[in-house]
């Protein structure tokens, strides 16, 4: 068996391979910000490409990287969001309920107008009625 230089033995020398992370496993990323800057320094070479060749495309690239960072940004935001959204529901919930108030409030004001209305008419008729000479009696 073939010891390395510090004098444990190799396991893997002995058949030839070299001994450490074997070449098929992708290598572990450390740190989340190499991945983004990796896939920033992408895209943006991707763009100037675009821009060189034909500038139509760079909507459709700002597309498809939204689409590519929707799922690792959409937990984060809708995190924050959450507490946005509930007061803004409440909100409107409390809005529509002052609406729904204000309809009634004028609904009764012109149901008493229409009354108010009708009975001024009555009145007149009943005073119109009174004020008809009668037929002549025998």
């Amino acid at each position: 068996m073939a010891k390395k230089l510090d004098g444990h033995p190799d396991p893997g020398a002995s058949n030839g391979q070299h001994a450490g992370a074997p070449a098929d496993e992708p290598e572990q990323v450390e740190n989340g910000n190499d991945e983004l800057l990796a896939t920033a320094a992408t895209v943006g070479v991707v763009a100037v490409g675009a821009l060189v060749f034909e500038a139509a495309l760079i909507p459709g690239i700002a597309l498809g990287v939204c689409a590519m960072l929707a799922p690792k940004a959409l937990p984060k935001i809708g995190g924050a969001i959450n507490p946005i959204f509930k007061s803004t529901v409440r909100g409107a919930y409390r809005l529509s309920e002052k609406a729904r108030e204000v309809a009634a409030e004028m609904q009764e004001q012109v149901h008493d107008i229409v009354a108010e209305v009708k009975s001024e008419g009555d009145a007149k008729a009943q005073a119109r009625q009174d004020r008809a000479p009668g037929p002549p009696g025998p």
